[in-house]
């Protein structure tokens, strides 16, 4: 019941939000089978939003430490082009994927060594690889788009298994097993104690350092697997495009979450439902047939206008109006009660 509490206002956000496409879009929440498939507008976006969802976890994970990931759009580029670079080379499905999920490890651990050990602020020490990053998948791909055609490597990017797109199962599936990690084992906690006071948690014995490389290291893996997916779902490799600009969902997500950015407790669940959120804000946007160049405005206004309604802030002051309300309505009752005493 608290987990479901916690995310009860992701959950009427995302319903209000299909409901409003559904009313310029009637057909927006029909499914069908085509050849074993399911197909319609909700599966697209639980396939396209596979990469933010998967951001979304690592973010989740850095954000608790209050820090921050800017280089995951880069690290997409980058394992994607690895990954295409390999089966080119003739590496197999195993060796691209290892030296794709390699690619993100080293990626992790850089941030991870800056911020942890080195001392570099979080957005400064991830700035770094956000700007670099992208020029080292343009070297692995030479400046080009590279293809490929390798059934198996484009399975993970547009195969379907009973009936459901392969990268939804992906995220699903990941921020799944990340869950159980964190709330199976002491992980969970002791990332949200580095997240309020690292000094206090390193006096009370906590390994803030290790912790906070590993989260970054997760993010890193993370934004590898959505590489991945990028890469396999389109048979090629974009230095220049893929993944760019994504990391800023990747926030927002988390934000619309609930999730704070001074760290602490955090929700993974609620992460992935602000990640839908985002994916049905673009869909929305597209079907109801508004001009390409309108987009990003209207879905700033949206976000902008979600953060607002889940503002602790506006909570506090419902809360402070509501009160003052009810104490005026006891004290209305007990100035009618006073004549006939």
């Amino acid at each position: 019941m608290t987990v479901f509490k916690r995310i009860l206002p992701q959950l009427i956000t995302l319903v209000v939000l299909a409901g409003l496409v559904t009313a310029f879009f009637p057909d927006f929440l029909r499914i069908e089978v085509v050849n074993g498939r399911l197909v319609g507008p909700v599966m697209d976006i639980v396939k396209r939003g596979a990469p933010v969802g998967l951001l979304a976890v690592g973010m989740t994970l850095v954000i608790a430490t209050r820090g921050i990931d800017l280089s995951v759009g880069a690290v997409i580029a980058i394992a994607g082009a690895v990954a295409a670079w390999a089966i080119t080379q003739g590496y197999g499905l195993g060796g691209a994927l290892l030296l794709a999920f390699a690619a993100g490890l080293v990626a992790g651990l850089w941030n991870g060594v800056l911020v942890a050990i080195v001392g570099i602020q979080p957005i400064v020490a991830t700035l770094i690889l956000m700007t670099s990053g992208r020029g080292i998948a343009q070297l692995v791909t030479e400046g080009r788009i590279l293809t490929f055609s390798h059934d198996g490597l484009a399975f993970l990017g547009s195969g379907v298994v009973l009936g459901i797109p392969v990268p939804a199962l992906l995220w699903v599936l990941t921020a799944l097993a990340v869950t159980l990690l964190m709330r199976r084992t002491a992980l969970g906690m002791l990332i949200e104690a580095v997240g309020v006071n690292r000094s206090a948690a390193a006096l009370a014995g906590v390994n803030a350092t290790v912790l906070i490389v590993a989260v970054y290291v997760a993010s890193g893996l993370c934004a590898a697997l959505a590489g991945v997916i990028s890469t396999a779902d389109i048979r090629g490799a974009d230095a220049n495009n893929a993944g760019l600009w994504m990391e800023l969902d990747a926030i927002l997500a988390v934000v619309i979450g609930g999730n704070s950015l001074l760290g602490g407790r955090f929700s993974i669940a609620a992460s992935l439902l602000g990640a839908l959120i985002i994916q049905t804000i673009d869909t929305g946007i597209l079907l109801a047939g508004f001009p390409s160049e309108y987009n990003l405005s209207i879905k700033a206004g949206l976000v902008l206008a979600i953060l607002v309604l889940q503002s602790p802030n506006l909570a506090h002051h419902w809360y402070a109006l509501r009160r003052a309300a009810l104490r005026r309505r006891e004290e209305g009752l007990d100035t009618q009660k006073e004549p006939g005493a």
